[in-house]
Parts: structure tokens; C-alpha cells; sequence
């Protein structure tokens, strides 16, 4: 589903982010991208989300070359891309419902459909029971709950999870982590970036390390 065939990255300032990169992430499959901070990990991610472009290489995501599509149409290759982040990025002036709804209304989804979806989704990952209350009236976990909700919520072929547990403490990271695993049983992609090592042998999965501007296969 997803391929990177020699892909490199170089910022501006000249600091090398990956380096002859070749991977594939099959359908369904749960990828731990694991590293120390600033190993590339996360500008692995932005590449595939279209918020960074290779200097060379490509990356195929469903049949699509990413290196090459125009700009216009990135916001319908994100369609099928959920994104949870270590900072929750919520509204904090609207419930938990609206948070999540508000994924459905950019793509121009009927308020049926959204009626419909958002209880369902929210029930799926916990919270069928907070959708009146406001982002800081919920714990960490809670909150970080809403933001896989809204990711999951268009049925997207893959998530994309950059260190989701960051902020997290041990128990609640690890709640997270097994709600992903249970949204890949599903048929959904997942790739999550983390560098805490004991989640990753808690929650077996495909491990990937990043060092060095290059990421290679360690096994499960």
C-alpha cells in the first residue's frame, strides 16, 4: 500500500533526514517506526502525508506517486489518511462530539451521515459517554481517545500515529497503543512512531528502526 523506492530527504539547512530509504507497509499491517529524537522518524511520516517532498526517490501510497501529484491534490490523497499526533491538536471550544464530527463536515458529509457516524465512532474508542463535554474537561488519555476517533472517522486505508503516547503516562500509552491494535484488526493501517521501547515489546508488531537517516526491518 505504502513503498518508498530510494527516498531521500534533505532540509534546507543541509541536515540529511533519510537517506536511500526502501520500504513497504502492506494492508493492515501495524509498523513501529522506532529511533531517538531527530532520527528521522517523523519526517518519515510528514513525506508520506505530503507535508515535506523528497529530493529524490519516490513513494507510492495506493497506486499513487506522492513525489509527483500536484498540490491541489493532496487534501483528497489525505482523505485516506488518518493522523493522531502527541499534542492532541483539538478545538477546545467545542465537545468532543463536534471535535469528531468536524472531520466528517470537511469532507462534505450529510449531517445524516454524521448523525449517524459520530456516536458509532466515538462508542468504538470509549467515550460514547463524554461526547457533551469539552477537550479540558477530560485526562490525557481521554482527549488523545477523541483524536482517534476523528481519524478512524472517514474509514481511512491507513493511520499515521506520530509518538501518540508522549504525553501519556505508562498505563494510559498503553491503552492507546492496544486501541490501535484493535482499529488495525479492523483492516486499517498503522504506522506509530514512538521511541518508548517497552510499549513496542509489550504490543508485538513489525518493528522499523530509524538511525542514521535510514530505516531498517528488526523484526517483531
Amino acid at each position: 500500500m505504502i513503498e518508498f523506492k530510494n527516498v531521500s530527504k534533505v532540509y534546507p539547512n543541509g541536515a540529511v533526514a533519510l537517506k536511500n530509504v526502501n520500504i513497504n507497509i502492506e494492508k493492515g499491517e501495524f509498523v513501529f517506526i522506532v529511533g531517538s529524537s531527530g532520527a528521522g522518524k517523523s519526517t518519515f511520516l510528514k513525506l508520506i502525508m505530503c507535508e515535506e517532498k523528497p529530493e529524490s526517490g519516490d513513494i507510492i501510497f495506493n497506486g499513487r506517486n506522492l513525489s509527483k501529484i500536484r498540490k491541489r491534490e493532496i487534501p483528497y490523497i489525505r482523505r485516506n489518511m488518518g493522523t493522531v499526533f502527541q499534542d492532541f491538536r483539538l478545538i477546545d471550544h467545542m465537545t468532543v462530539y463536534d471535535n469528531v464530527a468536524f472531520a466528517m463536515h470537511v469532507v462534505g458529509a450529510s449531517n445524516r451521515e454524521i448523525k449517524k457516524r459520530v456516536p458509532y465512532i466515538c462508542g468504538l474508542v470509549g467515550l460514547e459517554k463524554k461526547m457533551k463535554c469539552k477537550p479540558h474537561e477530560l485526562s490525557g488519555g481521554e482527549q488523545q481517545r477523541i483524536v482517534i476517533a476523528r481519524a478512524v472517522l472517514n474509514s481511512p486505508a491507513i493511520i499515521l500515529a506520530d509518538e501518540p503516547t508522549g504525553n501519556l503516562d505508562p498505563e494510559t500509552s498503553g491503552q492507546i497503543v492496544q486501541l490501535l491494535h484493535d482499529i488495525c484488526r479492523k483492516g486499517t493501517a498503522v504506522v506509530m512512531t514512538t521511541h518508548n521501547y517497552t510499549l513496542v515489546h509489550n504490543y508485538p508488531a513489525r518493528i522499523v528502526k530509524c538511525e542514521n537517516a535510514c530505516l531498517s526491518d528488526v523484526g517483531e
